[in-house]
């Protein structure tokens, strides 16, 4: 994970959006501070209140939200809060993304990350011009 993924000097989305993902941020912060497990059951109920989906735009927005918010947290704030913060705001709003966490594997280093992703458009937000080399090892 780089530095340039976790944060966005660039604020889109709508108030409501950036409400959502300020909220989503804080609250991925508290449960990232639980044990796993706990974090996992609390993300499989917030998809299944979130039904409706959500078109890309939306969810470009959702993410880039959650990451410009995450330049006012003093701590750490990377992919992994970032990623989960989005998704617990488009529960919020009643849509649905999903939450994935993966690893790649090359080009070396070996390098862990957690992204939000669209079902039919794959992940949000990432930069991918080279190609996309993680593997998903979860998704919720």
């Amino acid at each position: 994970m780089t530095s340039m993924e976790a944060y966005s000097t660039i604020r889109i989305g709508t108030f409501l959006e950036r409400c959502a993902a300020a909220a989503g941020l804080a609250l991925a912060l508290v449960l990232l501070r639980l044990p796993f497990r706990h974090t996992l059951r609390t993300v499989r109920w917030a998809r299944r209140a979130g039904r409706r989906p959500l078109t890309a735009a939306q969810a470009e927005a959702l993410v880039e939200a959650a990451r410009h918010t995450s330049r006012l947290w003093p701590g750490r704030a990377a992919c992994m809060e970032t990623s989960l913060g989005a998704v617990l705001a488009a529960a919020l709003l009643g849509r649905r993304l999903h939450w994935c966490v993966g690893v790649r594997f090359a080009p070396p280093p070996v390098e862990y990350h957690a992204w939000a992703e669209l079902p039919e458009d794959g992940p949000v937000g990432e930069y991918t011009e080279a190609g996309w080399h993680h593997h998903t090892a979860l998704t919720v």
